[in-house]
């Protein structure tokens, strides 16, 4: 070997292990103004498959960008790699058009099994044996720019559009009469409203998983992230994380599933991609 292969070999040899060590930084929105609780799921997740993922990828340093905007403004951000890394949101076609999605559902489908939030005095309204024509009948809330709204409209439902931040207060003034909730978001958020109520008889039904994205160009991050969650599923700390978490743990004998009248719908909005994860029963979770 000449001495200017051998230079050239050490040179790469240096820059690996210099990348292996490199502390990589991933920025993440997070509102300072409307703190949302159940975010603390996916950023502990993802701190998690940071960790697992050390040896082959280096240090990591987590960063919250306190950066008020909703989530579409975030993806759009994400997808001209400005101010973040990384965010978290329901799937869809066209969001995979534009954002490289880490094919693996963060909460095994919890997204896609609604419970609603009501006035608190008006559950009659909500009987276990309502037709789902009638239901689809009664106005629901649901954000402007969440695949909720395009799924439900497309199964039938009267839908309110509007900002998440103002939902709780738009129902407690009857702008409309309920508000679907994943399994494990609505306790948290009406914690301080009297006026409230989960729903106690009803869930909606749809396949919707939620998943980490990156921008297209990162590469290295998608690795990472897509290496890690296999690893952690391969070892069972996927699952143990998921069944212990204080936002996630206990959350389906919470909502008393087994005892709710279920609507199964439709969701027009998947990627042939993300059909083919709907077989592996590993990644959903169970509520028969």
């Amino acid at each position: 070997m000449t001495f200017s292969s051998f230079r050239l070999l050490f040179i790469l040899f240096s820059i690996t292990i210099n990348l292996a060590n490199a502390t990589e930084v991933i920025r993440y929105i997070e509102s300072k103004q409307y703190p949302d609780p159940n975010q603390r799921y996916f950023v502990d997740l993802l701190s998690l498959v940071l960790e697992e993922t050390k040896s082959e990828y280096g240090d990591f340093n987590l960063q919250p960008v306190a950066i008020e905007m909703a989530q579409g403004r975030t993806s759009l951000m994400l997808e001209q790699n400005k101010f973040v890394d990384i965010t978290w949101r329901m799937t869809s076609k066209d969001l995979e058009q534009k954002l490289q999605a880490i094919y693996f559902p963060l909460v095994k489908g919890l997204m896609g099994h609604r419970i609603f939030i009501i006035r608190k005095n008006e559950q009659n309204t909500f009987t276990k044996d309502i037709t789902l024509e009638q239901l689809r009948k009664i106005h629901l809330g649901q954000g402007h720019n969440w695949p909720d709204s395009d799924i439900l409209i497309s199964n039938g439902f009267t839908v309110t559009k509007g900002y998440h931040i103002n939902f709780l207060a738009m129902l407690k003034k009857n702008r409309f009469d309920y508000y679907p909730r994943a399994l494990h978001e609505p306790w948290l958020e009406i914690i301080n409203e009297p006026e409230l109520a989960v729903e106690e008889n009803l869930m909606i039904k749809y396949p919707a998983p939620i998943f980490f994205f990156v921008n297209k160009e990162n590469k290295r991050l998608q690795e990472r992230l897509t290496q890690g969650l296999n690893k952690l599923l391969e070892s069972g700390k996927f699952d143990q994380f998921f069944l212990n978490h204080p936002i996630t743990s206990g959350v389906l004998i919470k909502a008393n599933v087994h005892n709710r009248t279920v609507y199964e719908l439709k969701n027009p909005l998947l990627s042939e991609q993300v059909k083919k994860l709907l077989t592996d029963k590993r990644l959903w979770i169970s509520t028969k």
